[in-house]
């Protein structure tokens, strides 16, 4: 018989989870300091159009991650919290001195698809597990990311 975590939810299935949404809140750290430089260092024709796409890119992400640090609490785990971890468990590469409108946006694209690909994974894991808190985190956040992508992606012509 699997022992039951205090929201009813089994905690072998819990752990793993916590282990993937720290995965989950280390790339989003990265991914929101990436959008910070991309918002303070952005120059050129559209200045003004990326400079607030990023800045809300990265408002959106630290909601973001508040929303998973509490959730890996929720599952009584413990949130990374220390920047060496987030380099350490991130896909998303630390990025510097990015100026360039179009290759801000294709990083931007390429973080969204790495952030997705580990939601799915999450996503199936917490679908197994019960877990109707992770998932519908989950679900939320590849939809919103799926029509951000497109957009992005219209503005880089492909």
């Amino acid at each position: 018989m699997s022992k039951l975590n205090r929201i009813g939810l089994d905690t072998t299935k819990s752990a793993k989870l916590v282990t993937l949404l720290n995965e989950l809140l280390s790339n989003y750290q990265i991914f929101y300091q990436n959008a910070r430089g991309f918002h303070w260092n952005i120059s050129g024709d559209k200045f003004f159009e990326l400079h607030l796409k990023f800045e809300e890119l990265y408002n959106d992400a630290l909601l973001k991650i508040d929303e998973i640090a509490e959730r890996v609490l929720t599952l009584e785990g413990t949130p990374v919290h220390a920047f060496s971890d987030y380099i350490k468990l991130s896909d998303i590469e630390e990025l510097k001195n990015i100026s360039e409108g179009k290759k801000a946006v294709k990083e931007i694209v390429n973080s969204f698809k790495i952030l997705m690909v580990l939601e799915r994974k999450i996503l199936d894991l917490a679908s197994d597990a019960g877990d109707e808190g992770t998932n519908a985190l989950m679900s939320d956040y590849i939809r919103q990311q799926e029509k951000t992508v497109w957009m992005y992606s219209a503005y880089l012509n492909k």
